[in-house]
């Protein structure tokens, strides 16, 4: 194993425990729930905890010499983007899913019974009630797709790049909180793999871990298609922007030689 699969599998482990341990309190039994009745709000609560550990982890010194994917998803992107070496990506993803069922014992081993029974059953996702694997594959799809693309898009962006972490931590956050209840708002096969193995919930798992990673793909092609039109169009702006400041500048310059002495 290589250091960044090792340093990707110990980020896996850090982020599905801090996963189940917040499940485990935000949805579990405790007085953080009781407070919190509503699900629709404990979702938000979860999204909005969630969502800064994961850019907390990116932005880690582990974070950054690993490149902080945490995502096989991510990990086929950034190797679609050309930012990242196709033979690592296997065994990131390895290291990923391992770190992920690591994470999850040891949530489990801290919180004992409680982060086994339901309603956390380890903080493994299920769809809502009438959710079929095509329409829940085709959700998954289409949720990494939109995320993918618009990391394609901030790192192709110099002054956007190094709000990448944020981003997805933003993403990630929102995805918990309005799809939690339909699609479960995974957009991680890392984040679904260990709590499933755990709590024994395989059915809509190869869902879960196959597509992310098709949308991650499909999104990553769009975006070489579409990034020559995008530059071009910046250009343009750009070009026009600094034209309109230049006739500010001379309007405004023309107007003070107008001005009585």
């Amino acid at each position: 194993m290589t250091l960044g699969s090792a340093l990707e599998c110990l980020l896996a482990v850090v982020l599905l425990f801090g996963v189940t341990t917040i499940v485990r309190w935000v949805a579990g039994p405790s007085p953080i729930s009781a407070a919190i009745p509503q699900v629709h709000d404990k979702l938000l609560v979860i999204g909005a905890c969630v969502g800064p550990l994961l850019a907390g982890l990116i932005l880690s010194p582990a974070g950054k010499a690993s490149g902080g994917h945490i995502n096989p998803a991510i990990s086929i992107a950034m190797w679609r983007f050309g930012l990242f070496p196709g033979v690592a990506v296997a065994p990131y993803i390895a290291a990923q899913l391992t770190g992920s069922l690591l994470g999850t014992l040891a949530g489990r081993a801290a919180w004992g019974q409680a982060a086994g029974r339901p309603p956390v059953s380890d903080a493994s996702l299920q769809p809502g009630i009438g959710w079929s694997a095509a329409a829940l594959f085709a959700a998954e799809t289409f949720s990494m797709g939109v995320i993918v693309f618009l990391v394609g898009l901030f790192l192709a962006v110099p002054r956007l790049a190094p709000l990448v972490p944020w981003l997805v931590g933003l993403l990630i956050g929102a995805a918990i909180a309005l799809l939690g209840t339909t699609t479960g708002g995974s957009v991680n096969p890392a984040r679904q793999f260990g709590p499933a193995i755990v709590a024994g919930r395989l059915d809509f798992l190869w869902v879960y871990l196959l597509a992310p990673m098709v949308g991650a793909v499909a999104a990553a092609s769009l975006r070489g298609i579409l990034t020559p039109f995008l530059r071009t169009g910046g250009r343009i702006l750009l070009n026009r922007l600094r034209l309109l400041d230049r006739m500010r500048s001379i309007s405004g310059g023309d107007e003070r030689h107008d001005q009585p002495i």
